[in-house]
Parts: C-alpha cells; sequence; structure tokens
C-alpha cells in the first residue's frame, strides 16, 4: 500500500483557494498577484515592503514589482520612505483598497472553513503549529541552499 502523502493534494488546496477568491479577483477587476500582495500585506504588517514579499512568499521579483506599479496606479497602494533612505520603499494600503481587502479576507476565511470543517480548535492548533515548523524547515534549507 502506498502511504498517503499530502503533498500530492497541493493542486488541490491552490485550486480551492483559487476559487474561493477568483470572484473577488473579477468584482473588484484585479489580478490574482495585486490581490494576493494587498492580503499579504494587510495580514503581514510588519513585512512591508516588496522585498519582504518576493522573499516570504516565493514569488517573482518582476511580477511583484509589475502588480506593486499597478496597484500604485489605481490608488491602492503608496510607497513610503523612512529616515531619508531612498532604497527602501514601504508599502502602504490606501483607503481605496479597504473593500478589496474586506473581500479578500472573507474569501480566505471561507478557504479556511471549508479546508477545516469538522476539526475540533484543539486539532486546529496542532495542525497551526505543524506548519509553522514545516515552514520554517523549508524557510531555512531554502535560504541555505541561496546563500
Amino acid at each position: 500500500m502506498i502511504p498517503l502523502n499530502p503533498w500530492e493534494h497541493q493542486n488541490s488546496i491552490k485550486t480551492l483557494y483559487a476559487n474561493c477568491v477568483g470572484e473577488i479577483c473579477t468584482k473588484h477587476d484585479i489580478s490574482r498577484m495585486e490581490l494576493d500582495i494587498l492580503l499579504f500585506l494587510a495580514n503581514n504588517p510588519l513585512f512591508d515592503t516588496a522585498t519582504d514579499i518576493v522573499e516570504i512568499r516565493y514569488l517573482s521579483k518582476s511580477q511583484v514589482s509589475a502588480s506593486i506599479k499597478l496597484l500604485e496606479q489605481r490608488g491602492f497602494l503608496r510607497k513610503e520612505y523612512t529616515d531619508h533612505n531612498r532604497k527602501t520603499a514601504h508599502l502602504r494600503i490606501c483607503g481605496p483598497a479597504a473593500n478589496i481587502i474586506h473581500d479578500g479576507k472573507y474569501a480566505q476565511e471561507k478557504f479556511l472553513s471549508l479546508m477545516l470543517k469538522g476539526f475540533s480548535q484543539e486539532e486546529i492548533n496542532t495542525i497551526q503549529q505543524y506548519n509553522a515548523r514545516i515552514w520554517q524547515n523549508i524557510h531555512t534549507y531554502l535560504k541555505e541552499e541561496t546563500e
């Protein structure tokens, strides 16, 4: 008997997430990358640079840069520079993005509720702990490989 490998289901997880957020992209006429950037910034306020997004989410630098530029043009994001440092732009969410983020967070909650249906809070807490450890192992390995 072949043991069940949870990673074999990663495409179905991605598909479920895409289904949950797809209608938000259509409703607000934004790309999936643009939505992902806005939600990343809203959900991770301590990580507010394009470099943070690229390094933490393992996204293409060119795609992140292009999406940030479009979000700026539409008034959803602005760049702020601190301490006369013109090299590091801190990304700030602007008011017009509020409805997108609200709808996006609702889609993320829907996704999680579908995935975790029938799990107790204790089981969910355990899953979160294991996922955090797995992510840290992966992140550490990938960081060491690129150094």
